[in-house]
């Protein structure tokens, strides 16, 4: 009996050897979490983005949460996230008090464009614009020098959402190294590039900002003499601070990363360069095997403003131009070993969002969505799986 195909999922992490030993010297040593292997892994991420400082946290959403609440941004704020996301770019500054404002993007790619960004804040709602959250979707960047323009006009603060761009450029900079940026967000849930188990990260340039990063994921806890306010508890007869004391000068959150995350997210980011690399070989393959797919069939179209990091591949179909529905697709292509995945729902189109801003035209977050679908993408992939998913696409698709 011949043994039935590997399934392939539409993503997965690779865990080797050597990332189960960086684990397990953790477990074997004094600290657990709040220890040496922390600051290893941020000079470590630090230096493979071009950044000047990386903060780890919990996860991508919390990097954004303490972002947000970093910029001071809250009731009375507009904070402009484009449609196609996952909700959490939204979510954050609405839990923070802010008002959402979503910007359409590009039908052919997914991400917000200059153009879009100006759309939004020209509909905008009752609060006033102080930021942007650009997104970079499934590997490839947004304009980030464009929507850098049209933000300082604005006087709006950048983050940069770049779960799905680690180990990418654009514009001839590594994305994450906060040029055109206040801050950048990354992920390394365990579908992303490099993997922590759960684990995010914050990078800036800005000394001040990466304190107060530093600061809201311990609970708002100030552990520097300099800051003290109460002198009378927190210093001894001769004046030195007592070894025991902190202060609390505004409560904030429990978002720290442990040891045992970080030492795994070092490790991994030694690979970074090989894995990207190999996604790209990967998406190379893909786009020569589905050109006979066409029209009906293609990948998502290509910006040209640096080299994608290909957390994603995702193709545009029209379903309606090859008479199926793209819920029995994915249906059949699990029935022959092949996951799929749908990145993203327009967050406009949720029914809380609905509810609180009406239902928006947002005509090229409409188009992307309903035509998008996620292949099978990770480094231990080979050009037979590559061909294998192509080859039942065009099946299930009758193309």
């Amino acid at each position: 009996m011949t043994a039935a195909p590997q399934f392939l999922p539409y993503g997965r992490h690779t865990i080797e050897a050597d990332d189960i030993a960086a684990v397990s010297a953790v477990l074997k040593s004094d600290f657990l979490t709040t220890g040496p292997a922390v600051d290893s892994f941020e000079t470590a991420f630090a230096a493979a983005t071009g950044a000047r400082h990386a903060v780890a946290l919990s996860s991508g959403t919390a990097a954004l949460h303490l972002a947000t609440l970093a910029l001071g941004l809250g009731p009375g704020d507009a904070v402009v996230v484009p449609s196609i996301t996952f909700v959490a770019t939204a979510n954050v500054a609405e839990l923070a008090g802010a008002e959402v404002l979503f910007a359409d993007v590009d039908a052919e790619t997914g991400l917000m464009t200059p153009t879009t960004l100006e759309a939004a804040l020209e509909r905008r709602g009752d609060g006033a614009p102080r930021a942007v959250y650009p997104v970079h979707l499934n590997g490839q960047s947004a304009d980030m020098a464009g929507i850098k323009e049209v933000a300082d006009r604005h006087g709006l603060k950048i983050i940069e959402d770049a779960c799905h761009a680690l180990g990418g450029t654009t514009h001839g900079h590594p994305v994450g190294d906060c040029v055109n940026s206040d801050m950048a967000m990354f992920s390394l849930h365990p579908v992303k590039t490099i993997a922590m188990g759960e684990g995010g990260v914050l990078t800036t340039n800005d000394e001040g900002l990466a304190a107060t990063l530093r600061g809201l994921r311990n609970h708002g806890l100030v552990r520097d003499a300099a800051s003290f306010e109460n002198t009378a508890m927190a210093f001894d007869k001769k004046g030195n601070a007592n070894p025991w004391y902190y202060e609390l000068h505004a409560p904030a959150f429990n978002y720290r990363a442990s040891d045992i995350h970080c030492a795994l997210g070092t490790s991994q980011l030694t690979k970074l360069e090989r894995f990207v690399d190999a996604r790209r070989k990967l998406a190379d393959s893909y786009d020569e095997a589905l050109a006979p797919l066409a029209p009906n069939i293609r990948p998502v179209s290509r910006v040209n403003r640096g080299t994608s990091g290909w957390h994603l591949y995702a193709v545009l179909i029209d379903f309606d131009g090859i008479g199926t529905e793209r819920a029995s697709v994915m249906h059949q292509l699990r029935e022959s070993g092949i996951g799929t995945q749908v990145h993203y729902i327009p967050v406009h189109r949720q029914p809380y969002y609905r509810e609180r801003h009406g239902n928006l035209d947002l005509s090229g977050a409409d188009a992307y969505y309903r035509r998008c679908l996620s292949l099978p993408l990770y480094p231990t992939m080979t050009d037979a799986d590559v061909a294998r998913v192509v080859g039942a696409l065009g099946e299930v698709a009758q193309v």
